[in-house]
């Protein structure tokens, strides 16, 4: 820019000057010869006519040399990224200097444009007050077009709207503050708004105050009838108001940094890499209910951060919508996993502990037999794929439906176990109770089950070796299912719970995968069947290892629809059945890669991705021989002095399709507490992936 800038100068300089002859002789060539002298290698003006032409030529010219020249050195291009990037008040005050140098110009008739348009006037023909006014008339045209030129460059028309806007925005003020509650007083409710801003500027409100009250405040305009208990809270309560059932208004501990008004939490930045798209780069990344509900895909090795980077902010967002009452949360994790105290859960299940308050309904919640039966197929032989799981799930509502009739309740562990085992007492004592309700239907059911027992392929006995997992001391009062017990059951989403589930991994691993199989599957069924989809629920599992099936996998795709999402991380895509990756991979919209993936993995992320056309340049050389012996001199001095050959290149630029990111750069080219991101939403639209520099800003 600068070298185009001084050449341009001095070339200006050279024609006015008239050292550059070659550039002034087209004037001559289509001017008339009566308007110059005989003078061949100088020609002059004879009169007002030549000298005229000789002005709008020389303006004409020092346009087009300025023109070239801003091309040729880019001048635009630094003008926008240079002044223009930094705001509208620095692109508009650049173009007024400018202005103001070009006016400069013409004041001191560098550029003849005084001469052009004033020095033809014939002033004595037209008098002192006609000249007078002309001549005003024609400054103002003058740098009137200075003024548009220079104002189209700086957007002084886009500045002025932004100011009026900004004007108007800060006369109204104590209208749009959101602090002042705007909604309300909208609504009439005056009381309510002053109530609330004098809690808002006393210091007593937080944001999960605004967001509760302002979510209530929604539910009040859906339903009316709510309208006079909102107002009371609010004059009872202030900023406590529409409490959360668990009377909290916070968490005791944050570790990212969250935005509630729009339902976000920032999870990192997008790095300054080349890989990277130039507009995204130096920008934020924050995970919201509409992109959490496409369902998030993250793998990595153990170490690479994906407990603390990912699950753990996404799990203290939901928490935060939970206490706002726009969320439902569960978060599954191994016990001891970092997924938050207990004071931040309504609700902690830690199956295998004795000390836990909290026990889990092995049947979710449901009272029909065959729903029942295919939860539970889902969970114990799901991830066999030798084992049908629609006759494990027939086999199992065999048992189910009888059970509940002659008793009024599903079977424990231990007595669906020894049901399945086929113990005498226990078989024989169900039969006599439907016998002697007389349940026709329900003894043809066990008869069924009774005569499948010894075929071949009977899923009896692998149920009953995953049963068995269930039915050992550390469960013992677990999975209780007596009449007057109250285990939480996922049938409960329809209310802003927080749930955690503690897994016994490391005592009972196979048991723990199970159970995550199975809250898994009630997840989806539940999610699915909720009449009220008012609330956002989720499921977060800080490890997913063999929790996956065909039938959940499908169950993902849906829950888009029903206003759900579901987290997985993996450590490695081995823990996935080799054909159910594709499918996954498809039902699931957000996809982490973090640093350290194998190829392998990489291979199926770099697929999920595709491609993209890119622009390459190809430079062929080859060398030059002269056959003029001046030539070949040339040449030789030319070898000698730089010591290669003379030789001319070709250059071929074309679009190919390239992988956005390959399996060998996910693996070896992501750095520590990096991944590459890319995210999708539910009404469709997609991020292409970027490298993440995760975790909060120091």
């Amino acid at each position: 820019m600068v070298l185009a800038l001084l050449v341009g100068f001095v070339c200006w300089r050279l024609f006015l000057d008239g050292k550059l002859d070659f550039i002034g002789a087209p004037l001559h060539y289509f001017t008339p010869e009566s308007w110059w002298t005989s003078d061949y290698y100088d020609p002059r003006p004879v009169d007002h006519r030549g000298l005229a032409a000789l002005e709008l030529y020389e303006l004409l010219i020092s346009v087009g040399i300025f023109l070239f020249f801003a091309r040729l050195g880019g001048w635009r291009s630094a003008f926008d990224h240079h002044v223009a990037a930094r705001g509208p008040w620095h692109r508009a005050l650049a173009a007024v200097a400018a202005g103001i140098v070009v006016m400069g110009l013409i004041e001191s008739e560098a550029l003849p444009v005084y001469p052009l348009v004033f020095g033809h006037l014939p002033y004595h023909e037209l008098g002192n007050v006609a000249g007078s006014v002309i001549t005003y008339i024609l400054y103002g045209v003058v740098y009137g077009l200075v003024a548009i030129v220079f104002a189209r460059l700086g957007g002084w028309a886009d500045l002025r709207a932004r100011l009026t806007a900004s004007a108007r925005t800060a006369s109204h003020a104590d209208v749009r503050d959101p602090a002042e509650w705007p909604q309300l007083r909208a609504a009439g409710l005056d009381e309510s708004a002053d109530r609330l801003a004098a809690e808002a500027y006393a210091g007593r409100m937080n944001d999960v105050d605004h967001a509760r009250i302002r979510r209530a405040f929604e539910s009040v305009q859906a339903d009316p009838s709510r309208r006079a208990a909102f107002v009371e809270s609010v004059r009872d309560n202030g900023a406590a108001a529409c409490a959360h059932p668990s009377k909290a208004r916070d968490l005791p501990l944050r570790t990212a940094a969250h935005d509630l008004v729009v339902a976000q939490v920032r999870i990192g930045g997008v790095s300054d890499v080349e890989a990277n798209p130039y507009e995204r780069r130096g920008t934020g990344l924050a995970l919201d209910p509409a992109v959490l509900g496409t369902s998030v895909l993250a793998v990595g090795p153990s170490g690479a951060g994906k407990t603390h980077l990912l699950v753990r902010p996404v799990v203290e967002s939901l928490a935060l919508q939970a206490l706002a009452g726009q969320a439902a949360l569960i978060a599954v994790g191994a016990a001891g996993a970092e997924l938050g105290p207990d004071s931040c859960y309504d609700v902690v299940v830690r199956l295998g502990d004795p000390a836990s308050v909290h026990d889990l309904d092995l049947y979710g919640g449901t009272s029909d037999a065959d729903e029942a039966a295919s939860l539970l197929a889902e969970a114990f032989v799901g991830d066999l794929p030798s084992t049908d799981t629609r006759r494990a799930a027939t086999a199992l509502a065999q048992l189910l439906g009888p059970f509940r009739t002659a008793y009024g309740r599903f079977p424990a562990v231990a007595e669906l176990r020894e049901l399945l085992d086929r113990v005498p007492g226990p078989v024989r004592a169900l039969r006599c109770a439907l016998e002697e309700a007389g349940q026709q239907a329900m003894l043809r059911e066990l008869d069924a089950r009774e005569r499948q027992c010894d075929t071949h392929g009977d899923p009896g006995p692998v149920l009953a070796d995953r049963v068995a997992l269930l039915d050992r001391p550390a469960f013992q009062g677990f999975f209780d299912t007596s009449i007057g017990s109250r285990p939480f059951c996922l049938r409960s989403l329809e209310h802003p719970v927080r749930v955690r589930i503690d897994l016994p991994e490391r005592a009972h691993p196979d048991a723990s995968r199970l159970l995550a199989r199975l809250v898994l599957a009630q997840f989806n069924a539940s999610a699915a069947a909720r009449t009220d989809r008012s609330l956002f629920v989720f499921l977060a599992f800080d490890d997913a290892s063999q929790t996956l099936t065909p039938r959940t996998v499908q169950g993902l795709q849906r829950l888009r629809s029903a206003h759900a999402g579901v987290l997985l991380t993996l450590r490695t895509l081995d823990e996935v059945p080799e054909g159910l990756r594709p499918s996954l991979f498809g039902a699931v919209g957000c996809r982490f890669a973090f640093s350290g993936v194998s190829t392998w993995d990489g291979r199926q992320f770099a697929e999920a991705w595709g491609t993209e056309l890119v622009e390459t340049r190809d430079v062929t050389s080859r060398q030059v021989y002269a056959e003029r012996p001046m030539t070949r001199l040339l040449h030789g001095v030319r070898k000698a002095i730089s010591g290669k050959e003379v030789t001319t290149g070709a250059v071929t630029v074309r679009q190919v399709e390239r992988e956005r990111w390959s399996a060998s750069a996910l693996a070896n080219t992501v750095p520590p507490t990096h991944a590459v991101v890319s995210l999708a939403a539910v009404t469709g639209e997609r991020a292409a992936p970027v490298l993440v520099k995760l975790g909060r800003e120091d």
